[in-house]
């Protein structure tokens, strides 16, 4: 099964889950992320990537320049280990790690979870790649990716037991967008998935034809 159809299924199962209440504010709030029309300031194909340099699970710092010397770079922000629409897409991303590498790219994934939850992120997942830190979403705001969650959301979250001051080390309730690039190793973007709607994600396949069309 494709990372895009796993999701779907799990859409689908959530739908029949929670009350219809409760959907109505998780897409409200997605309607409202498109109506900001974020995804228009964000970083695109063509552009060139901030200096980045973050934490890993194990608190040591990355730097994703030092990485392009070798390599390209595949970039994956996710909101946190909370969120199963982003395990489900750290699991894909591992199962086709091998298959990125041997078309020449590194894979770093980035969420504003602290050091520490981003290692139980990384063991949960059993990910052999580098997990990143962006405290404050520092970096996702270089590329423009960071929103507010609204306020009947943020209820809505708690009652689902996320507590994202624990999870971020902040209160400030910001996220990335889903937002998945290919970083040439001139610091170029070739690639980029970037979507409001937190349910998809960029399918590995498409990102093996973008490494072997570039």
């Amino acid at each position: 099964m494709s990372l895009t159809e796993e999701l779907k299924t799990r859409a689908q199962q959530s739908a029949t889950k929670y009350p219809e209440t409760i959907h109505k504010i998780m897409n409200n709030g997605i309607d409202t992320l498109k109506d900001s029309k974020l995804i228009t300031r964000a970083l695109r194909t063509g552009d060139k990537i901030p200096e980045i340099q973050l934490p890993n699970a194990a608190d040591k710092n990355i730097s994703v320049q030092e990485l392009l010397i070798t390599k390209k770079v595949i970039l994956s922000f996710y909101r946190g280990g909370w969120c199963p629409y982003c395990n489900i897409e750290l699991q894909a991303l591992q199962r086709y790690q091998d298959q990125f590498s041997a078309l020449g790219a590194t894979l770093v994934a980035i969420s504003p979870e602290i050091p520490d939850n981003s290692l139980k992120t990384s063991e949960k997942n059993n990910l052999s790649f580098e997990v990143l830190s962006d405290i404050d979403n520092k970096i996702a705001n270089e590329f423009n990716l960071v929103f507010t969650l609204p306020k009947d959301l943020i209820e809505v979250y708690k009652g689902f037991g996320i507590d994202l001051i624990q999870s971020n080390g902040n209160q400030d309730h910001q996220l990335p967008i889903s937002a998945t690039y290919i970083i040439d190793q001139d610091g170029t973007i070739t690639y980029d998935f970037i979507k409001e709607d937190y349910k998809e994600r960029a399918d590995p396949e498409d990102i093996i034809n973008a490494l072997k069309n570039k």
